[in-house]
């Protein structure tokens, strides 16, 4: 667990021990990040800040979707990122947030065992580098949360980004006439598109969240409720982006799909024709080869006059399929 005083003089790094004081102190912030949940990070949560059972709970376990809790001196918000994984799948990276008034606390994870656990201190180790570079001065808790929602929203950003790049190039290869395995390329596009849907899920999900928090102004009438405006304007824009690049997607799905059962039903067709072509010439030599061919001798004469018999027929059926169009 680390602590750390945000004052005008920069951020400080302090023990543990020293939590309860700097809380008592009228000036600065503090801000509590918690990499992953122990039995300090229990203790600090319950005992010194006192926060409410549930919802000390909800940060120590995973939660599903994001949400937000108003308490009476503070609020608890649950929100996620974006981690891609093996085979398509995409990982919920989650960030609570105990915001108070001059304090803010961070709990990440749990992680799946699956990623590097580095991958959820990404908001954390950006949010921090701006506080020691003196880019980032913020003057409340909600500041300094809201340069974190910033650090989150960039990170989906980045990932919509990524998985944009993938639709230009799925989208050239279909237009360019693509002929590769069609199960195979249509499993990297469906991957794409599952990608795209899940990121726009976490955005519009998370609008929500602070478009609550906009509805009952959470931080006031002022600054706060500005940036609250600008959280849900993040997010709705997010949720734009990736769902106009999955329905763009799925429009070049649709395409390629089109497509190949095109090419499957012309194929269909034409084996459909080769196979009413040679049905005379089965049922012929079913019938009467064994009494023209296998006898004494061959009747040359009856197997020239059946086979031009089977050309005749056989050229009947090519001529009628050739009126109806169909090869």
């Amino acid at each position: 667990m680390d602590v750390r005083f945000i004052s005008r003089d920069g951020v400080r790094s302090c023990a543990v021990t020293e939590l309860g004081a700097l809380l008592d102190r009228p000036d600065g912030l503090v801000w509590v990040d918690v990499p992953a949940w122990d039995d300090q990070a229990n203790d600090a949560l319950t005992t010194i800040f006192g926060f409410h059972p549930l919802a000390v709970r909800d940060s120590m376990n995973r939660n599903q979707v994001p949400k937000v809790h108003r308490y009476e001196d503070h609020f608890f918000v649950v929100l996620h990122a974006p981690q891609s994984g093996a085979h398509g799948h995409v990982h919920y990276v989650e960030l609570d947030q105990f915001i108070g008034g001059r304090y803010l606390v961070t709990v990440h994870g749990p992680v799946n065992p699956a990623i590097d656990p580095s991958t959820a201190m990404v908001e954390a180790n950006a949010v921090l580098g701006r506080l020691e570079s003196g880019k980032l001065q913020p003057g409340t808790a909600f500041e300094l949360s809201f340069a974190l929602l910033a650090a989150l929203t960039a990170r989906m950003r980045a990932y919509t980004a990524e998985l944009t790049k993938d639709v230009w190039k799925l989208e050239q290869q279909v237009t360019g006439g693509h002929l590769g395995n069609p199960e195979t390329f249509l499993d990297e596009m469906f991957r794409v598109r599952h990608g795209l849907l899940t990121v726009g899920t976490m955005a519009a999900l998370s609008r929500e969240v602070y478009g609550r928090m906009v509805t009952i102004e959470a931080f006031g009438a002022g600054n706060g409720q500005d940036l609250l405006l600008d959280a849900v304007d993040q997010f709705q824009h997010l949720t734009a982006m990736a769902k106009g690049q999955k329905d763009y997607l799925q429009g070049t799905i649709e395409f390629y799909q089109a497509r190949t059962n095109t090419k499957m039903t012309i194929a269909a067709e034409r084996l459909a024709v080769i196979a009413a072509v040679t049905l005379p010439i089965t049922a012929l030599s079913s019938i009467i080869g064994m009494n023209v061919i296998v006898n004494e001798r061959t009747q040359w004469l009856s197997v020239a006059a059946i086979l031009l018999v089977m050309l005749a027929m056989s050229g009947a059926l090519l001529v009628w399929a050739k009126r109806k169009g169909w090869f």
